[in-house]
């Protein structure tokens, strides 16, 4: 059987919803069906070309497929590809991209302090 991809228009993007942690990192397990929902996290798996203007503005797709980004659960439309879940959304209802970061001893020595470490 032949698989379909879900190719977005415009500013649209199309993202894999990442299972939901509802584990904090102060070690709280927020139980389903409270009020306050986790954080939504996604991979992009496929982008827009964006609007037409963008290009004379110079504005470029401000994410690439394989990010790690993070999005309000109001945002965009799912839809089911395949029996796989999709969020199809404008670029600009993401919240951000998840970015590894290095710890430098100065942050791990704050962390310490703060009584992350």
């Amino acid at each position: 059987m032949a698989r379909h991809q879900l190719r977005p228009l415009f500013d649209r993007v199309v993202i894999k919803e990442l299972e939901p942690d509802r584990m904090r990192q102060s070690g709280l397990v927020v139980p389903a069906g409270s009020h306050e929902p986790p954080p939504q996290h996604g991979i992009v798996l496929a982008i827009g070309q964006g609007v037409d203007w963008w290009e004379a503005a110079g504005v470029q797709m401000p994410v690439r497929p394989g990010d790690h980004v993070v999005f309000p659960a109001s945002a965009g439309a799912w839809v089911e590809v395949d029996e796989e879940r999709l969020l199809v959304c404008r670029v600009t209802e993401l919240l951000g991209v998840l970015e590894r970061v290095e710890q430098s001893m100065g942050d791990a020595r704050l962390g310490d302090a703060l009584g992350e470490g």
